[in-house]
């Protein structure tokens, strides 16, 4: 019977697994940024709480991304469970320090996968994260902007008001020829 089963999808067990615990870690991406989100708010970052929610939404997007793939070719996407969110974060450069890991982690699991597809000659998925890699790129682009604001600006005095001020302008033009 599982033999029957897995006709149904061209998907091997190995990159239906890979493509669940990515969903799960797309999730609590999701989670953590709205925390990090609601711990701005409740310090007096309103610019970077914003910045934070729409994180929050993006990485939430792409777990459902992610999901729609996996049921659209036949596999069975899992709504996962989410546990130990973080809710406090030592300080404001904290929140951006987790933030630049949590890309980092994100981008070693996608080049995995990615690895993982190609040698199991699953061209369609290796074609479908190719969009995740290129978002990475980004991702990760803007976390280390973010985080540079707070040696160039400083922390002292008013500084972390402006650092508050300056995330939402950081962005990544790296597409600009789109």
């Amino acid at each position: 019977m599982k033999d029957l089963l897995r006709l149904r999808t061209s998907l091997s067990e190995e990159i239906e697994a890979l493509l669940n615990e990515q969903i799960k870690t797309e999730a609590y991406s999701s989670a953590v940024y709205l925390a990090m989100s609601s711990w701005c708010n409740r310090n007096g970052f309103d610019n970077s709480s914003k910045y934070l929610e729409k994180q929050s939404y993006e990485e939430r997007e792409h777990m459902m991304k992610l999901f729609r793939y996996v049921n659209d070719m036949g596999g069975h996407a899992i709504s996962p469970e989410i546990t130990n969110i973080p809710q406090e974060f030592e300080t404001f450069k904290s929140v951006f320090e987790i933030a630049l890991q949590q890309e980092i982690s994100v981008t070693a699991q996608f080049n995995r996968m990615a690895d993982r597809c190609f040698k199991a000659k699953d061209f369609m998925t290796f074609q479908f994260i190719q969009w995740f890699l290129k978002e990475q790129i980004e991702e990760e682009y803007v976390a280390r902007r973010v985080l540079e604001l707070f040696d160039v600006i400083g922390e002292e005095g008013t500084g972390r008001w402006e650092i508050d001020k300056h995330i939402p302008k950081v962005h990544y033009d790296g597409d600009s020829e789109e």
